[in-house]
């Protein structure tokens, strides 16, 4: 589940007027004159010292960029001052133990590298050079630097005459991209193989069910160019057949193999299909890649779209869809979409949201018949006998796991054909897997858990490539995901499995509210529409281990956030 570009549309937050200050560039000494020949800098003097409070970041102009000042452990530093995903404001993020984190999506970047510490994104944001002379605070940058806010992190290319290894990444999604690049941010040499049954380079997939229009090109992670500069090798319509551990091969559906020292299996999800009558009709879609969502938003232009199953997927795509089609039918089981993951209350004031948008529901009932003429879908036949108008039917009734290749080759799974892995992303010797198919070991939570985050399939690959190596490494992430309907967004960080009570802090009529996900004495999540940062916040809290008792969530749901982050932004 993701966000759109909407939302990059921000504010600017510089906060010099409250200083009096304006950026003026510092003529540099003779000597510092001397010293910068090579490499010329200028200064800006961008705060008082006096002025920053333990604890603030503030937005600060930086000849015609920004940055943000982050004052904390008595040190002022500087990093970028957006997010490299989407780019968000990260002065409205929370700052946790030297390192701030997104508002929107969780991202964290170091507050004094800038290297990106959690997902999602790629790249790291830039840093600058702080100096405190008497009471100025000053941002030295090169006097040539690149006006840019994201910073790929420093990463060696292939060099096969000394490191002979072959890793193969199986799947073009996040988990295998995050995997290629930190294999070559930790020096790895050797050859890098990113096999992908997908027709496209590895893309942006929350997107696909906002920017339906949008080309695989257009959602690209990463440029074809980006993967050639660092030998790493992007294989499309390679879908693997099955694995051989003795002899470390894989096999491909077009008759191809290859060896390989060690391997990732990311192989992520299979849409699930309805094998009912009427299967065969035109106009019956799943959503999993980019041309399958230029085909659902093209072909429903004032037709009658039903939507099988309430899941986030198929409502995000019922909230893109509404503006086009002529009518958006939703199908569910149950009577309330999301109530197992956000409850009842919140459940039912996103489904309003819907509702007041025009989209339809039926809850409680099945489809049992695609109808058609000539082979053109015209409805679909519910459990109850109704048969809802139907032009256009996208099923979104949940994924299963892409390993069936694997049955019978030893690496171990559960019955649901998730792979299980150890702390660090590790299946068997040489075997590795993460992303959508992984079941691994969540130490915040105290259990292995399977989650299919964006952001979880990032960190997975991260540590894999790390542990590929032979790092002594394990997943330590705060699972977070978001979700946007209507270019409104809810947020959630945390995990619950399950939970007794949920309390609600705000308005879930106005949508403008935080839910708090409780079993026992035990906050396991909390979901936010329109109140960041908490969202980060509870996860900056959650990481470092200092989750307050229920009781004082209970006591005071709207003030309690204020005794661990008292710095307003």
């Amino acid at each position: 589940m993701g966000n759109t570009c909407s939302e990059t549309d921000t504010k600017q937050h510089s906060e010099k007027q409250e200083s009096g200050l304006s950026s003026t560039t510092v003529p540099l000494r003779d000597e510092e004159r001397q010293q910068d020949v090579a490499s010329p800098r200028t200064r800006f003097v961008v705060a008082r010292r006096s002025q920053l409070r333990e604890g603030e970041m503030r937005e600060v102009d930086v000849g015609d960029s920004k940055a943000l000042l982050v004052c904390q452990n008595g040190r002022v530093t500087a990093i970028g001052h957006k997010c490299t995903h989407y780019g968000a404001p990260l002065v409205k993020g929370a700052l946790g133990n030297g390192r701030v984190r997104c508002p929107w999506h969780g991202a964290c970047f170091n507050v004094i590298t800038g290297d990106i510490e959690d997902f999602p994104g790629l790249d790291g944001v830039s840093s600058f050079e702080v100096v405190v002379d008497a009471d100025n605070v000053i941002i030295e940058t090169p006097s040539d630097a690149p006006n840019t806010h994201k910073r790929t992190l420093p990463m060696v290319k292939q060099d096969l005459q000394n490191d002979s290894r072959v890793f193969l990444l199986i799947g073009g999604g996040g988990a295998s991209v995050s995997c290629a690049e930190t294999l070559r941010q930790q020096g790895f040499k050797g050859r890098i193989i990113i096999a992908s049954k997908e027709t496209d380079f590895p893309y942006d997939r929350p997107k696909l069910t906002k920017a339906m229009s949008a080309t695989g090109k257009e959602l690209q992670l990463r440029s074809p160019e980006f993967f050639l500069s660092f030998d790493i090798e992007v294989q499309l319509s390679k879908e693997v057949t099955g694995i051989d551990l003795s002899t470390k091969t894989a096999q491909f559906s077009d008759h191809t193999s290859v060896s390989y020292d060690k391997v990732l299996i990311a192989t992520g999800g299979i849409p699930r299909s309805l094998n009912i009558a009427g299967s065969h009709l035109k106009n019956i879609y799943v959503l999993r890649t980019p041309q399958q969502a230029n085909d659902i938003i093209s072909s429903c232009v004032g037709k009658n779209v039903v939507i099988i199953g309430s899941s986030f997927i198929s409502m995000e795509s019922a909230a893109t869809l509404s503006s086009k089609a002529s009518s958006v039918t939703v199908v569910g089981r149950s009577k309330t979409p999301f109530a197992q993951v956000l409850g009842e209350q919140v459940g039912q004031a996103l489904l309003k949201m819907h509702k007041e948008k025009g989209n339809k529901f039926v809850f409680g009932m099945t489809p049992t018949e695609f109808v058609g003429d000539d082979d053109q879908l015209t409805g679909v036949t519910l459990s109850n006998g109704q048969t809802l108008a139907a032009d256009i039917c996208l099923i979104g009734a949940g994924v299963v796991a892409s390993t069936d290749f694997l049955k019978g080759s030893g690496v171990p799974m559960t019955s649901e054909g998730y792979i299980i892995v150890d702390e660090g992303m590790k299946a068997m010797d040489n075997v590795f897997s993460a992303g959508d198919i992984a079941y691994f070991p969540l130490p915040w939570a105290g259990q292995s858990v399977n989650i299919g985050h964006w952001q979880i399939a990032h960190s997975h690959g991260r540590v894999a490539a790390k542990a590929m190596l032979g790092k002594d490494v394990q997943f330590d992430s705060i699972p977070f995901f978001w979700s946007q309907m209507f270019g409104k967004s809810i947020r959630y960080c945390g995990y619950a499995q399950s939970f007794d009570d949920v309390v609600i802090d705000g308005s879930l009529d106005e949508l403008k509210f935080a839910a708090y996900y409780i079993s026992g004495e035990t906050i396991h999540a909390v979901a936010a529409m329109n109140r960041d940062p908490l969202v980060s916040q509870v996860a900056e809290l959650m990481y470092a281990n200092k989750m307050p008792p229920t009781s004082l969530i209970r006591d005071d749901p709207a003030g309690w956030l204020k005794q661990y982050f008292p710095t307003e932004n």
